[in-house]
């Protein structure tokens, strides 16, 4: 570097000058097709606070500059980027060729590589846009289920095999594409449908009252913790008079097709007995406030009478007195749009006003103790983890991973 050029670098570097008052450019070819070699800009002057030095730097690099540089430091063989760095690499090579010129570096130099981005639907992936949900609380912080980072995605209980098996379907490619986000919850799924232990959780209660089952008896049932790995072996679940079921689960006016609980219908108690409902209690305002019914004693699932009986619905409980009460997030996607902000220019008002719902739901004893980060997959629900940062000992807080299917089939058409 010329002796006058450099001690004008030293007086930029000493800040004897403004902001945009000088910059140093590479001197490579003006005459260049590629604009990124015509002598492009390589350090500027800025007079700001440095997060890290403080006020002893206001000269910093450009981007294009520092980005081989570091690979370079950093031992990196592959610089994976985006398209729109494409460009770029002409100077990425002749910048690392010229420093191994020098012997700053050796041979072989790191090499820059474009795809395709990652383009999600019901996501944006802008760190701009995403510091804008942090910073006006549209969501809960940077760990907030619905976010995609991966401190979101761990509460969310997305899983590291699940991200692979995702990667690996989609491929790399060189041409822009959207890709669907139910392609990666499918992904997430069927990782989860292998290795989640199964549980019962009743997430909109109401109570069921077997008439004619002794009052203060219980008896064990059994169920599987994994229907397609019976080495995983079964869990008792609890049985007694009063039981909480899905409310969903009973009306008196069925509609046709309708194999649950009404007046008069049977149904199997998943892992238990047979049971005829026989009505129901109402509060004054209307709402239904229990459900009635009479077992068939010798109907019980497991012994040689469970199939005397023919029914056509079956549903899932758990005993009152047995169950643990526990909170329940249900998160869905943030954005109710496949391009959030496509319409209308801003992508808030796409926001999914339904994307989390807290309840209070009715679990099996067995969840009780729940470690946190520990999935289950909820019968009929769906798939949970327990929250690693809310959880605590005897008292978990569970979020919902994703649905047993793709809820959002059907509202899209």
């Amino acid at each position: 570097m010329p002796r006058a050029i450099l001690d004008l670098f030293r007086k930029m570097r000493a800040g004897e000058f403004p902001d945009g008052a000088h910059v140093l450019r590479a001197k490579i070819d003006m005459a260049s097709p590629n604009i990124n070699l015509r002598d492009p800009a390589i350090y500027r002057i800025k007079h700001a606070t440095h997060h890290n030095t403080g006020d002893k730097w206001c000269i910093y690099p450009m981007y294009t500059y520092a980005h081989p540089i570091e690979d370079a430091i950093e031992h990196i063989t592959h610089s994976i980027c985006t398209l729109e760095f494409e460009d770029q690499r002409p100077f990425y090579d002749w910048l690392l060729d010229k420093l191994a010129d020098g012997g700053f570096f050796t041979r072989p130099l790191p090499q820059q590589i474009e795809f395709a981005r990652l383009n999600l639907t019901y996501v944006v992936l802008s760190k701009r846009k995403l510091i804008q949900l942090v910073d006006e609380k549209h969501v809960a912080g940077w760990d907030d289920p619905r976010m995609p980072t991966l401190v979101g995605a761990r509460r969310r209980g997305y899983t590291p095999e699940g991200f692979r098996r995702f990667t690996d379907q989609i491929g790399v490619s060189k041409s822009d594409g959207w890709i669907d986000y139910s392609v990666f919850e499918a992904c997430q799924r069927d990782v989860l449908n292998d290795t989640a232990p199964r549980r019962i959780a009743v997430l909109d209660p109401v109570k069921l009252i077997i008439d004619n089952y002794p009052e203060g008896q219980s008896e064990d049932c059994f169920a599987p913790n994994h229907p397609q790995q019976p080495e995983l072996g079964k869990r008792v679940i609890p049985f007694s008079r009063e039981l909480w079921i899905e409310r969903e689960d009973f009306t008196e006016t069925p509609p046709k097709g309708y194999f649950r609980l009404f007046p008069g219908n049977a149904v199997r108690l998943r892992y238990g007995y047979v049971v005829q409902c026989t009505g129901c209690d109402r509060d004054a305002a209307g709402r239904i406030t229990a459900v009635h019914c009479e077992y068939l004693p010798d109907t019980k699932s497991g012994t040689p009478g469970a199939d005397s009986v023919k029914v056509k619905g079956n549903i899932h409980w758990v005993s009152a007195a047995h169950a643990h009460e526990a909170g329940v997030r249900l998160y869905d996607r943030l954005f109710r749009t496949a391009q959030p902000g496509q319409e209308s220019g801003n992508f808030l008002d796409d926001l999914n006003a339904e994307s989390v719902k807290v309840i209070r739901a009715q679990l099996e004893p067995a969840l009780k103790d729940a470690a946190p980060e520990a999935s289950f997959q909820f019968e009929r629900h769906g798939y949970f983890v327990a929250d690693h940062v809310d959880t605590k000992p005897g008292a978990p807080v569970f979020n919902r991973t994703v649905t047993l299917k793709d809820s959002w089939v059907k509202t899209e058409k």
